[in-house]
C-alpha cells in the first residue's frame, strides 16, 4: 500500500501536467470541428477558455463557430482580427472574407478587406492570393492595377489554385499587366485543366477541336475533354 500511494500520486500529478500543457494547433482544430459539427457545448467552452488565453488558433476556431450565428457575427469579426494580429494566416483570410462580403451586423468594407487579404497572401495563402488578384483586376477596394492582379494570380497559381491558372491563361492571351505570350497562356490553360477546373477543360476542348498555331486540331481529344468537363460540372453540382 505504501508503494502504491506514491505511484498513484505521481500518476495524478502527471495527469495534471498533461491537462495544463498548451494544446497544439491540430488539437484545437479538432475541438473546433467538434464544437461546430456536433454542437458540443463542452468543446465550445474549451475554445472560449483557450481564446481568452490569447491562442490565435482558438480565437480563429471560435470565430468560425460564431460566424454561423447571426447574433454573434460581430464577435466573430473581433476574434478573427485578434487571431490575425496574433499571426494566424487563415484568420486574416477569413477576416478579409467577412469584410469584403459583409453580413448581417457586419457592413462590407472592401478597402479594409484588401489589407487583410494582403497579409494572408504575403504568407502564401492560395485563396487570399486569388481573391487579392481579383480585387486588383476589378478595382474592388483597391485601385485597379493589371500588374498587381497578374502578380497575385501568379502566386495563387504557383500555390496550386486552378481558378488562378485559368485567369492567367486569359491574362497572357490578352497581355493584361504582362507581356502577351500565347504559349504561356496555353500552359496555364493546360495546367488548370489538369487540375480538373471545368471552365478550363471546356475551353481547352474548344481550342483543340478547332486547332491553332500551338495545338493541332484533334477532335477525339476534344470529345474526351468535353465529356470530362461535363462530368466535373455534374459532380460539383451534386456535391453542393
Amino acid at each position: 500500500m505504501r508503494i502504491l500511494l506514491p505511484l498513484l500520486a505521481s500518476a495524478v500529478l502527471f495527469g495534471c501536467q498533461i491537462q495544463h500543457e498548451k494544446p497544439t494547433s491540430a488539437q484545437i482544430e479538432v475541438i473546433g470541428m467538434k464544437a461546430k459539427q456536433e454542437a458540443d457545448a463542452h468543446a465550445e467552452r474549451k475554445l472560449m477558455a483557450w481564446a481568452e488565453q490569447n491562442m490565435p488558433v482558438a480565437q480563429r476556431e471560435l470565430a468560425i463557430l460564431y460566424q454561423s450565428r447571426p447574433k454573434q457575427r460581430a464577435d466573430a469579426l473581433k476574434l478573427f482580427e485578434q487571431a490575425a494580429r496574433g499571426g494566424d494566416t487563415e484568420a486574416a483570410f477569413q477576416l478579409g472574407e467577412m469584410l469584403r462580403i459583409g453580413v448581417l451586423g457586419v457592413p462590407a468594407e472592401p478597402a479594409a478587406a484588401s489589407a487583410w487579404y494582403t497579409v494572408a497572401a504575403q504568407h502564401q495563402h492560395a485563396k487570399a492570393s486569388l481573391v487579392l488578384g481579383l480585387l486588383y483586376k476589378n478595382g474592388e477596394g483597391v485601385k485597379q492595377d493589371a500588374v498587381q492582379a497578374a502578380h497575385w494570380l501568379s502566386q495563387a497559381a504557383e500555390l496550386g489554385n486552378a481558378h488562378a491558372m485559368f485567369l492567367l491563361s486569359n491574362i497572357y492571351n490578352e497581355g493584361a499587366g504582362v507581356a502577351q505570350d500565347r504559349a504561356k497562356a496555353r500552359h496555364f490553360l493546360e495546367e488548370a485543366a489538369e487540375h480538373e477546373y471545368p471552365p478550363a477543360i471546356q475551353e481547352l476542348a474548344m481550342t483543340v477541336q478547332l486547332g491553332d498555331a500551338i495545338t493541332p486540331r484533334d477532335e477525339l481529344r476534344a470529345s474526351h475533354l468535353m465529356k470530362e468537363a461535363s462530368e466535373h460540372r455534374r459532380n460539383n453540382w451534386n456535391r453542393f
